[in-house]
Protein backbone atom coordinates (compact mmCIF):
# COMPACT_ATOMS: atom_id res chain seq x y z
CA UNK A 1 0.00 0.00 0.00
CA UNK A 2 1.19 3.23 -0.94
CA UNK A 3 0.37 6.98 -0.34
CA UNK A 4 1.74 10.35 -0.62
CA UNK A 5 2.76 11.77 2.41
CA UNK A 6 3.95 15.94 3.33
CA UNK A 7 7.73 16.81 4.58
CA UNK A 8 9.06 19.17 6.44
CA UNK A 9 10.11 21.31 3.16
CA UNK A 10 6.48 21.48 1.96
CA UNK A 11 6.81 18.45 -0.58
CA UNK A 12 5.30 15.34 -1.08
CA UNK A 13 6.80 11.88 -1.30
CA UNK A 14 5.34 8.71 -2.00
CA UNK A 15 5.43 6.33 1.05
CA UNK A 16 4.64 2.30 0.94
CA UNK A 17 4.15 0.96 4.14
CA UNK A 18 5.77 -1.76 5.99
CA UNK A 19 3.06 -3.95 7.15
CA UNK A 20 1.92 -4.85 10.58
CA UNK A 21 4.44 -6.17 13.08
CA UNK A 22 4.17 -9.27 14.86
CA UNK A 23 3.81 -9.37 18.89
CA UNK A 24 3.43 -11.47 21.67
CA UNK A 25 2.00 -11.19 24.84
CA UNK A 26 2.68 -12.89 27.89
CA UNK A 27 0.63 -15.87 28.95
CA UNK A 28 -2.39 -15.26 31.20
CA UNK A 29 -0.83 -15.90 34.45
CA UNK A 30 3.18 -15.21 33.63
CA UNK A 31 4.37 -13.34 36.77
CA UNK A 32 5.87 -9.74 35.29
CA UNK A 33 9.21 -9.06 35.22
CA UNK A 34 8.19 -5.09 36.19
CA UNK A 35 4.79 -3.95 36.84
CA UNK A 36 3.90 -1.83 33.86
CA UNK A 37 0.98 0.94 34.02
CA UNK A 38 -0.13 2.62 30.61
CA UNK A 39 -1.71 5.78 31.61
CA UNK A 40 -5.12 5.73 29.05
CA UNK A 41 -6.53 8.68 26.75
CA UNK A 42 -9.73 9.01 26.42
CA UNK A 43 -12.27 9.52 23.45
CA UNK A 44 -14.15 12.26 22.97
CA UNK A 45 -17.83 12.14 22.22
CA UNK A 46 -17.66 14.02 18.35
CA UNK A 47 -21.68 13.94 18.48
CA UNK A 48 -22.44 16.04 21.98
CA UNK A 49 -24.17 19.39 21.17
CA UNK A 50 -21.64 21.25 23.37
CA UNK A 51 -18.96 24.03 23.33
CA UNK A 52 -15.89 21.12 22.47
CA UNK A 53 -12.87 23.95 23.46
CA UNK A 54 -15.23 24.41 27.03
CA UNK A 55 -17.12 21.21 27.55
CA UNK A 56 -16.68 17.43 27.93
CA UNK A 57 -18.47 14.95 26.57
CA UNK A 58 -16.91 11.40 26.17
CA UNK A 59 -17.83 8.40 24.17
CA UNK A 60 -17.67 6.03 27.21
CA UNK A 61 -18.14 2.70 25.48
CA UNK A 62 -15.23 3.53 23.43
CA UNK A 63 -12.87 4.91 26.22
CA UNK A 64 -13.84 1.62 28.53
CA UNK A 65 -13.15 -0.55 25.36
CA UNK A 66 -9.99 0.86 25.27
CA UNK A 67 -9.43 0.32 28.88
CA UNK A 68 -10.36 -3.62 28.31
CA UNK A 69 -7.63 -3.65 25.33
CA UNK A 70 -5.08 -2.70 27.86
CA UNK A 71 -5.84 -5.01 30.18
CA UNK A 72 -5.96 -8.16 27.81
CA UNK A 73 -2.48 -7.38 26.88
CA UNK A 74 -1.42 -7.70 30.51
CA UNK A 75 -0.96 -3.57 30.88
CA UNK A 76 -2.10 -1.53 34.21
CA UNK A 77 -4.32 0.94 32.96
CA UNK A 78 -3.23 4.49 34.86
CA UNK A 79 -6.43 6.69 34.91
CA UNK A 80 -7.74 10.42 34.62
CA UNK A 81 -3.90 10.96 34.14
CA UNK A 82 -2.63 13.89 32.10
CA UNK A 83 -2.76 11.28 28.88
CA UNK A 84 -6.32 11.42 29.45
CA UNK A 85 -6.42 15.52 29.21
CA UNK A 86 -6.71 15.73 32.73
CA UNK A 87 -5.74 19.90 32.86
CA UNK A 88 -6.10 20.16 29.00
CA UNK A 89 -10.28 19.66 28.74
CA UNK A 90 -10.84 16.90 31.15
CA UNK A 91 -12.84 18.14 33.87
CA UNK A 92 -13.01 16.73 37.56
CA UNK A 93 -16.56 15.69 37.29
CA UNK A 94 -16.03 13.66 34.17
CA UNK A 95 -12.75 12.05 35.89
CA UNK A 96 -14.65 11.16 38.43
CA UNK A 97 -17.31 9.89 36.17
CA UNK A 98 -14.46 7.79 34.39
CA UNK A 99 -12.52 7.00 37.70
CA UNK A 100 -16.02 5.34 38.68
CA UNK A 101 -16.63 3.15 35.34
CA UNK A 102 -13.18 2.22 34.97
CA UNK A 103 -13.11 0.78 38.09
CA UNK A 104 -15.98 -1.13 37.81
CA UNK A 105 -14.88 -2.34 34.47
CA UNK A 106 -11.91 -3.70 36.05
CA UNK A 107 -13.65 -5.63 38.39
CA UNK A 108 -14.61 -7.87 35.61
CA UNK A 109 -11.25 -8.66 34.28
CA UNK A 110 -8.85 -11.34 36.18
CA UNK A 111 -5.67 -9.32 37.81
CA UNK A 112 -6.25 -5.94 36.21
CA UNK A 113 -4.29 -3.26 37.55
CA UNK A 114 -6.18 0.27 37.85
CA UNK A 115 -4.94 3.48 39.95
CA UNK A 116 -6.56 6.76 39.37
CA UNK A 117 -5.51 10.33 39.16
CA UNK A 118 -6.08 12.30 42.20
CA UNK A 119 -5.59 16.47 41.88
CA UNK A 120 -6.61 19.73 42.96
CA UNK A 121 -7.50 20.53 39.51
CA UNK A 122 -11.15 21.80 40.23
CA UNK A 123 -9.36 24.33 42.63
CA UNK A 124 -8.24 26.89 39.64
CA UNK A 125 -5.11 28.22 40.58
CA UNK A 126 -5.70 31.46 40.68
CA UNK A 127 -8.73 30.69 43.39
CA UNK A 128 -6.45 29.38 46.07
CA UNK A 129 -5.37 31.54 48.32
CA UNK A 130 -3.39 29.09 50.46
CA UNK A 131 -1.63 25.84 51.34
CA UNK A 132 -4.88 25.26 53.70
CA UNK A 133 -7.06 25.61 50.30
CA UNK A 134 -4.70 22.67 48.85
CA UNK A 135 -5.17 20.53 51.23
CA UNK A 136 -8.87 20.85 50.89
CA UNK A 137 -8.87 20.47 47.45
CA UNK A 138 -6.78 17.27 47.24
CA UNK A 139 -8.60 15.97 50.19
CA UNK A 140 -11.78 16.31 48.57
CA UNK A 141 -10.49 14.35 45.55
CA UNK A 142 -9.30 11.47 47.71
CA UNK A 143 -12.15 10.96 49.73
CA UNK A 144 -14.26 10.73 46.05
CA UNK A 145 -11.76 7.96 44.51
CA UNK A 146 -11.07 5.86 47.89
CA UNK A 147 -15.18 6.04 47.86
CA UNK A 148 -15.52 4.17 45.48
CA UNK A 149 -12.58 1.61 46.12
CA UNK A 150 -9.70 3.04 44.15
CA UNK A 151 -6.34 3.15 43.96
CA UNK A 152 -4.52 6.85 44.12
CA UNK A 153 -1.98 8.45 42.13
CA UNK A 154 -1.54 12.08 43.81
CA UNK A 155 -0.97 14.19 40.60
CA UNK A 156 1.02 17.21 40.76
CA UNK A 157 -1.10 20.52 41.63
CA UNK A 158 -1.20 23.83 39.55
CA UNK A 159 -2.91 25.77 42.76
CA UNK A 160 0.49 24.03 45.03
CA UNK A 161 2.73 25.53 43.01
CA UNK A 162 0.72 29.00 43.31
CA UNK A 163 0.78 29.04 46.38
CA UNK A 164 3.77 27.71 47.86
CA UNK A 165 6.45 29.45 49.59
CA UNK A 166 9.27 26.94 49.77
CA UNK A 167 9.87 23.24 50.26
CA UNK A 168 8.34 23.24 53.38
CA UNK A 169 4.57 23.58 52.14
CA UNK A 170 4.90 20.79 49.97
CA UNK A 171 6.12 18.68 52.68
CA UNK A 172 3.41 19.85 54.68
CA UNK A 173 0.76 19.20 52.22
CA UNK A 174 2.11 15.59 51.14
CA UNK A 175 2.96 14.39 55.13
CA UNK A 176 -1.05 15.62 55.23
CA UNK A 177 -2.42 13.47 52.01
CA UNK A 178 0.38 10.44 52.58
CA UNK A 179 -0.72 10.24 56.65
CA UNK A 180 -4.57 9.82 56.04
CA UNK A 181 -4.16 7.52 52.70
CA UNK A 182 -6.30 4.34 53.07
CA UNK A 183 -3.45 2.83 50.99
CA UNK A 184 0.03 2.95 49.60
CA UNK A 185 -0.03 5.56 46.82
CA UNK A 186 2.46 6.39 44.18
CA UNK A 187 3.27 10.06 43.72
CA UNK A 188 3.60 11.83 40.19
CA UNK A 189 6.01 14.67 39.71
CA UNK A 190 5.44 15.81 36.31
CA UNK A 191 8.02 18.33 34.78
CA UNK A 192 7.42 21.74 33.08
CA UNK A 193 7.98 20.43 29.70
CA UNK A 194 4.77 18.55 29.85
CA UNK A 195 2.35 21.14 32.11
CA UNK A 196 4.39 24.80 32.78
CA UNK A 197 2.47 25.53 35.55
CA UNK A 198 4.33 23.01 37.29
CA UNK A 199 7.70 24.61 37.28
CA UNK A 200 9.64 24.72 40.81
CA UNK A 201 7.55 21.84 41.54
CA UNK A 202 8.63 20.76 45.36
CA UNK A 203 9.76 24.05 45.94
CA UNK A 204 12.73 24.60 43.70
CA UNK A 205 14.02 25.03 40.11
CA UNK A 206 16.93 22.67 40.69
CA UNK A 207 15.32 19.39 40.16
CA UNK A 208 18.11 17.69 42.46
CA UNK A 209 17.28 19.63 45.48
CA UNK A 210 14.14 19.34 44.49
CA UNK A 211 14.59 15.70 44.24
CA UNK A 212 15.80 15.77 48.20
CA UNK A 213 12.72 17.13 49.45
CA UNK A 214 10.70 14.77 47.62
CA UNK A 215 13.15 11.66 48.75
CA UNK A 216 12.60 13.20 52.48
CA UNK A 217 9.09 13.02 52.01
CA UNK A 218 8.93 9.44 50.86
CA UNK A 219 11.40 8.17 53.64
CA UNK A 220 8.98 9.35 55.81
CA UNK A 221 6.04 7.53 54.88
CA UNK A 222 7.62 4.87 53.30
CA UNK A 223 5.01 2.79 53.67
CA UNK A 224 2.02 4.71 52.68
CA UNK A 225 4.19 5.39 48.95
CA UNK A 226 3.68 2.26 46.61
CA UNK A 227 6.05 4.40 44.45
CA UNK A 228 6.85 7.66 42.28
CA UNK A 229 6.55 8.18 38.70
CA UNK A 230 8.94 11.07 37.64
CA UNK A 231 8.08 12.71 34.06
CA UNK A 232 11.27 14.75 33.56
CA UNK A 233 12.29 13.18 30.73
CA UNK A 234 15.81 12.85 31.48
CA UNK A 235 17.20 9.41 32.34
CA UNK A 236 20.38 10.34 34.32
CA UNK A 237 17.86 12.45 36.97
CA UNK A 238 15.60 9.31 37.47
CA UNK A 239 18.63 6.96 38.14
CA UNK A 240 19.82 8.96 40.43
CA UNK A 241 16.13 8.99 42.24
CA UNK A 242 16.06 5.60 41.79
CA UNK A 243 18.85 4.39 43.60
CA UNK A 244 17.90 6.59 46.63
CA UNK A 245 14.66 5.23 47.19
CA UNK A 246 13.94 3.68 50.20
CA UNK A 247 13.23 -0.50 50.32
CA UNK A 248 10.13 -1.26 48.40
CA UNK A 249 9.51 2.01 47.15
CA UNK A 250 9.04 1.71 43.36
CA UNK A 251 10.32 4.09 40.94
CA UNK A 252 7.77 4.17 37.81
CA UNK A 253 9.47 5.63 35.13
CA UNK A 254 7.64 8.26 33.13
CA UNK A 255 10.10 8.91 30.99
CA UNK A 256 8.98 8.79 27.22
CA UNK A 257 12.77 9.07 25.76
CA UNK A 258 14.39 6.50 27.36
CA UNK A 259 11.94 3.92 28.60
CA UNK A 260 13.53 0.60 27.36
CA UNK A 261 17.24 0.86 29.43
CA UNK A 262 15.12 2.10 32.58
CA UNK A 263 12.83 -0.24 32.80
CA UNK A 264 15.74 -3.04 31.68
CA UNK A 265 17.80 -1.49 34.41
CA UNK A 266 21.63 -1.99 35.50
CA UNK A 267 23.40 -3.99 38.65
CA UNK A 268 24.05 -1.11 40.53
CA UNK A 269 22.14 -0.25 44.32
CA UNK A 270 21.37 -2.31 47.11
CA UNK A 271 18.02 -3.06 46.78
CA UNK A 272 16.12 -4.72 43.67
CA UNK A 273 13.77 -1.55 43.58
CA UNK A 274 16.82 0.62 43.35
CA UNK A 275 17.96 -1.32 39.98
CA UNK A 276 15.27 -0.91 37.35
CA UNK A 277 12.23 0.66 36.93
CA UNK A 278 8.50 -0.51 36.60
CA UNK A 279 6.68 2.03 34.52
CA UNK A 280 3.92 4.45 34.02
CA UNK A 281 3.78 6.15 30.81
CA UNK A 282 1.87 7.21 28.17
CA UNK A 283 3.89 5.77 25.57
CA UNK A 284 2.47 2.51 26.38
CA UNK A 285 -1.38 3.64 25.35
CA UNK A 286 0.00 4.60 21.62
CA UNK A 287 2.37 1.46 21.33
CA UNK A 288 0.52 -1.39 23.50
CA UNK A 289 1.15 -4.34 22.07
CA UNK A 290 5.22 -3.88 21.34
CA UNK A 291 5.19 -2.93 25.25
CA UNK A 292 3.05 -5.94 25.47
CA UNK A 293 5.64 -8.13 24.30
CA UNK A 294 8.32 -6.40 24.82
CA UNK A 295 7.66 -7.16 28.72
CA UNK A 296 6.88 -10.66 28.12
CA UNK A 297 10.36 -11.18 26.50
CA UNK A 298 12.34 -9.69 29.68
CA UNK A 299 10.03 -11.89 32.24
CA UNK A 300 11.28 -14.69 29.94
CA UNK A 301 15.27 -13.83 30.35
CA UNK A 302 15.35 -12.71 26.88
CA UNK A 303 17.00 -9.47 27.09
CA UNK A 304 18.33 -9.03 23.35
CA UNK A 305 14.29 -9.21 22.15
CA UNK A 306 13.14 -7.21 24.41
CA UNK A 307 15.40 -4.67 23.22
CA UNK A 308 14.79 -5.71 19.11
CA UNK A 309 11.03 -5.10 19.86
CA UNK A 310 11.24 -1.41 21.89
CA UNK A 311 13.91 -0.15 20.21
CA UNK A 312 11.92 0.91 16.79
CA UNK A 313 9.43 2.37 18.90
CA UNK A 314 11.38 4.85 20.45
CA UNK A 315 11.85 7.69 17.21
CA UNK A 316 8.19 7.04 17.65
CA UNK A 317 7.99 7.94 20.98
CA UNK A 318 10.57 10.83 20.44
CA UNK A 319 8.78 12.74 18.20
CA UNK A 320 5.12 12.02 20.10
CA UNK A 321 6.37 13.75 22.86
CA UNK A 322 8.52 16.25 21.16
CA UNK A 323 8.27 19.80 22.04
CA UNK A 324 5.63 21.05 23.01
CA UNK A 325 5.62 18.04 25.17
CA UNK A 326 2.45 18.86 26.35
CA UNK A 327 0.70 18.02 22.92
CA UNK A 328 1.41 14.55 23.05
CA UNK A 329 -2.31 13.70 23.46
CA UNK A 330 -3.24 14.17 20.04
CA UNK A 331 -0.19 11.66 18.75
CA UNK A 332 -1.72 9.23 20.94
CA UNK A 333 -5.05 9.50 20.06
CA UNK A 334 -4.23 9.85 16.31
CA UNK A 335 -3.02 6.39 16.63
CA UNK A 336 -5.85 5.24 18.26
CA UNK A 337 -7.68 6.23 15.20
CA UNK A 338 -5.34 5.06 12.89
CA UNK A 339 -5.74 1.53 14.51
CA UNK A 340 -9.27 1.30 14.26
CA UNK A 341 -9.90 1.62 18.01
CA UNK A 342 -12.01 4.70 17.63
CA UNK A 343 -13.88 5.85 15.12
CA UNK A 344 -12.66 9.55 14.63
CA UNK A 345 -10.19 11.65 15.48
CA UNK A 346 -11.53 14.33 17.17
CA UNK A 347 -10.69 15.22 21.10
CA UNK A 348 -11.74 16.98 23.56
CA UNK A 349 -10.33 20.52 24.66
CA UNK A 350 -10.11 20.59 19.73
CA UNK A 351 -6.72 19.29 21.47
CA UNK A 352 -6.55 17.57 17.73
CA UNK A 353 -6.04 20.61 16.14
CA UNK A 354 -2.33 20.91 18.36
CA UNK A 355 -0.31 19.20 16.17
CA UNK A 356 0.81 19.94 11.78
CA UNK A 357 -0.22 17.42 9.22
CA UNK A 358 3.25 17.03 8.64
CA UNK A 359 4.07 15.88 12.30
CA UNK A 360 1.55 13.59 12.16
CA UNK A 361 2.92 12.50 8.36
CA UNK A 362 5.97 11.76 10.25
CA UNK A 363 4.20 9.73 13.28
CA UNK A 364 2.67 7.60 10.92
CA UNK A 365 6.18 6.41 9.35
CA UNK A 366 7.80 5.86 12.03
CA UNK A 367 4.38 3.78 13.35
CA UNK A 368 4.62 1.55 10.89
CA UNK A 369 8.76 1.60 10.72
CA UNK A 370 7.86 0.34 14.71
CA UNK A 371 5.21 -2.07 13.24
CA UNK A 372 2.33 -0.76 14.90
CA UNK A 373 -0.19 0.10 11.97
CA UNK A 374 -2.22 -2.70 13.11
CA UNK A 375 -4.39 -2.29 10.28
CA UNK A 376 -2.44 -1.16 7.33
CA UNK A 377 -5.59 -0.58 4.85
CA UNK A 378 -7.61 1.01 7.33
CA UNK A 379 -4.45 2.94 8.48
CA UNK A 380 -3.89 3.85 4.88
CA UNK A 381 -7.91 4.64 4.30
CA UNK A 382 -7.81 7.50 7.35
CA UNK A 383 -4.39 8.90 6.50
CA UNK A 384 -5.87 9.71 3.30
CA UNK A 385 -8.83 10.81 4.22
CA UNK A 386 -7.11 13.44 6.87
CA UNK A 387 -4.75 14.61 3.88
CA UNK A 388 -8.15 14.91 2.09
CA UNK A 389 -8.92 17.04 4.93
CA UNK A 390 -5.85 19.84 4.65
CA UNK A 391 -6.36 20.14 1.07
CA UNK A 392 -3.93 17.50 0.14
CA UNK A 393 -5.60 14.93 -2.52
Amino acid sequence: MQLSLPQADGTLAPYTLRGRGRFTPAAPGTPPARIAFSAAHVVADPRAAIAPWLDCALDWDATIAYRLRLWRLGLGVAEAMDTAQRGMGLDWPTSLALIGRSIAAARDVPGARLASGCGTDHLAPEAARSVDDVIRAYEEQMAAIEKLGGRLIVMASRALVRVARGAADYERVYDRLLAQAREPVILHWLGDMFDPALAGYWGSGDAMRAMDTALGVIAAHAAKVDGIKISLLDKDKEIAMRRRLPPGVRMYSGDDFNYPELIAGDDVGTHANQRASDALLGIFDAIAPAASAALAALAAGDLARYHAILAPTVPLSRHIFGAPTRFYKTGVVFMAWLNGHQSHFTMVGGQHSARSLVHLAELFRLADAAGLVEQPELATRRMKTLLALHGVE
